[in-house]
């Protein structure tokens, strides 16, 4: 019997292409928001597992499959239609190459400033049919989902008794908040075959966490979402395009002191079926400083961190490679014995 290693779940006889030994995964917390249950689920998905997918979100899926239909006309325009709206810089259409440091990935994308006073001339020049709706629609949906990314956020702090239940979503509520907006196309992989049966994945966008408070993922029906666990394995994630995946960000990490997690994760090619992808990234101001809020603390607990601000660590994640672990070298050398 040949065998070939998927590093994501498990291993399959290349002949019966079937599972030779099935591993046990954690399911993905789920989080619905119309159960009055929802903030403490919401809190104790934080801590233990960093990921979880939220349901009865309230967006309306009407606006989801508006921007999933821009954003498509996009991606399906002559390479030289979408060149007009890059390089990215650091906003911008990109093919492959991700960030600074010699990243590469199966993967075009579009990279979006949040702030209103933002100029997408250069963007919606790439659309020869109706460029304003472009705007009109990316608008609407990110003040939609930050409108969410806000109520989780006051949930969690409700859960975590904190005095201020703003504590953290005033953060991106924050006219000069450093939020993002990223849509990322990932093109069927024909080769991908080939290097399955070599006992690898190819890498569509390499595991990271992401630097920010928190993240908002919606995706279509193709799967590559991939999370890695403690032990090390990486875990597939159900694609549900009617759903939102969250992700805790490092600054959140660091502003509870280590309670909540911030994930890695990553997204592998798939060989015949598209993957779009939209995701909210909520920053902090620039000048924002990140340090446990005092009221988490609990008596004689020290922070894990060092101080910084928002810029400091934007500056050296991405500064940084895609997979290290930025975050350890921001850790007070003490915490880390």
């Amino acid at each position: 019997m040949v065998v070939f290693a998927n590093p994501t779940t498990e291993q399959f006889d290349v002949k019966t292409c079937k599972p030779v030994n099935r591993l046990t995964y954690p399911a993905i917390p789920l989080i619905d928001l119309s159960k009055p249950d929802s903030k403490h689920l919401l809190v104790k998905a934080c801590q233990d597992f960093g990921f979880f997918k939220v349901v009865n979100h309230g967006i309306p899926m009407k606006l989801i499959n508006k921007l999933e239909s821009v954003a498509t006309e996009f991606f399906s325009s002559p390479q030289s239609v979408k060149e007009k709206a890059g390089p990215p810089n650091p906003f911008g259409y990109g093919n492959k190459n991700i960030g600074r440091n010699g990243d590469v990935g199966w993967v075009e994308y579009l990279l979006l400033n949040t702030k209103p006073e933002s100029d997408y001339n250069k963007f919606i020049s790439s659309f020869e049919e109706h460029p304003e709706s472009f705007r009109c629609v990316v608008d609407d949906y990110v003040r939609a989902v930050k409108k969410m990314a806000c109520e989780l956020l006051e949930f969690m702090a409700d859960e975590l008794k904190l005095e201020q239940r703003n504590a953290f979503s005033k953060l991106l509520m924050d006219e000069q908040s450093d939020s993002v907006f990223r849509l990322n196309y990932y093109p069927p992989c024909p080769e991908l075959q080939e290097h399955e049966i070599k006992g690898g994945n190819l890498i569509g966008f390499g595991e990271h966490t992401d630097p920010q408070i928190i993240s908002v993922l919606r995706s279509n029906n193709t799967s590559g979402l991939e999370i890695s666990l403690r032990d090390g394995s990486w875990m597939s994630v159900p694609p549900d395009s009617e759903s939102f995946f969250i992700n805790v960000g490092d600054s959140l990490q660091v502003m509870t002191n280590g309670r909540f997690k911030s994930i890695k994760h990553r997204v592998v090619a798939n060989s015949k079926k598209s993957r779009m992808s939209m995701i909210y990234f909520g920053g902090p101001p620039l000048n924002e400083k990140i340090t446990p809020l005092a009221s988490l603390l609990e008596r004689d607990e020290e922070s894990l961190y060092k101080e910084f601000t928002w810029f400091e660590y934007k500056n050296f994640s991405f500064n940084s490679p895609l997979s290290h672990n930025r975050l350890g070298f921001f850790e007070k050398i003490s915490s880390r014995y």
